[in-house]
């Protein structure tokens, strides 16, 4: 059940840069990691470790940076939206000292390997 600021989150990203998958109208995952690391971060913001427009902007620069990588036509570069929310959440933590990278990193890496997910370790920025 959304509460006022899953509401307020979940509906500034409608029609922008960073909307999230949606399917009939609701939020789509494909994995249960997916639906996992999109609750911690409303979690994380509602809990005041971070703004949730920093978040936001975050994820931007992720899926920016996603679309500006070089092309390769053999091996272009995976998408996958889910992973650049990963990617953004985990520079948001960093910067905002909640937890160091690798804390977070291996709290997600252990927590999708244990539910199934890919057990390899998402591309982060620095």
């Amino acid at each position: 059940m959304f509460t006022r600021f899953e509401e307020y989150a979940a509906a500034s990203m409608l029609g922008a840069a960073d909307s999230p998958p949606r399917l009939d109208g609701k939020l789509f995952f494909t994995n249960r990691w997916e639906r996992d690391v999109f609750g911690l971060a409303l979690s994380l913001s509602k809990a005041g470790c971070f703004e949730w427009e920093d978040f936001r902007q975050s994820l931007i620069a992720a899926i920016a940076r996603w679309e500006n990588a070089p092309a390769d036509c053999e091996n272009p570069p995976h998408w996958d939206y889910y992973e650049r929310f990963l990617e953004a959440l985990l520079t948001v933590v960093e910067t905002s000292g909640v937890l160091s990278r690798d804390e977070l990193a291996k709290i997600v890496m252990a927590r999708r390997f244990a539910q199934g997910g890919a057990p390899a370790s998402p591309a982060i920025a620095t």
